[in-house]
């Protein structure tokens, strides 16, 4: 390698503040953007949501880095967008209204095994695609679900239904009655 290849791989063809400055508005926006655009640009992605992150992270490359295409604008870049989000990240770790305000609240999307529809609208995410979260949790269908939240970070927290005590109760009742039944029935056959 000749001296002309190691300065065209390491120069750097912009200010340093330059560079330290793009990853950070990039950053911000992708933030913001993703909030708005709601939890289910981060649950599991459909190919649709897969184009779109994919096409985002090579539209916005050019602005984080500029026009330089150096070695040392890259790792600079790089850095910068680790180092903020480390900071933004101890930042919301210790402000807790700030950081719902950033990630969003959960969202039930099924309550007391109804399902609302007007959350599920509200949060694009189809009946399919939840029936096919609830498949991975080993739910059959969703009508053995009590509950189902989706978490700021696109995950489902799914809750089992569950008998209530009156209903446990009863089941517990009829068992014994089954039980008692076959001892008469046992006791009735012999001689």
């Amino acid at each position: 390698m000749d001296a002309r290849s190691l300065h065209d791989m390491f120069a750097l063809g912009l200010p340093i503040a330059e560079k330290v400055i793009r990853p950070i508005v990039i950053y911000v926006f992708l933030v913001v953007g993703l909030r708005l655009a709601g939890k289910r640009e981060l649950a599991q992605l459909n190919p649709f949501d897969l184009v779109v992150l994919l096409t985002i992270s090579n539209t916005v490359q050019n602005a984080i880095i500029g026009n330089d295409n150096s070695v040392t604008g890259g790792i600079i870049g790089a850095s910068t967008l680790l180092a903020i989000n480390y900071i933004v990240v101890r930042f919301l770790y210790h402000h807790d209204k700030i950081d719902r305000l950033i990630e969003g609240e959960p969202d039930t999307l099924i309550e007391n095994g109804e399902l609302r529809a007007d959350r599920l609208q509200n949060e694009l995410v189809t009946r399919t695609e939840l029936e096919a979260e609830a498949h991975k949790q080993g739910f059959d269908s969703l009508n053995e679900v009590e509950r189902a939240v989706l978490d700021p970070s696109g995950r489902f927290f799914f809750v089992a239904k569950r008998p209530t005590p009156d209903r446990a109760r009863h089941e517990e009742i009829l068992a014994r009655l089954d039980r008692l039944t076959e001892a008469v029935a046992a006791a009735t056959k012999q001689p």
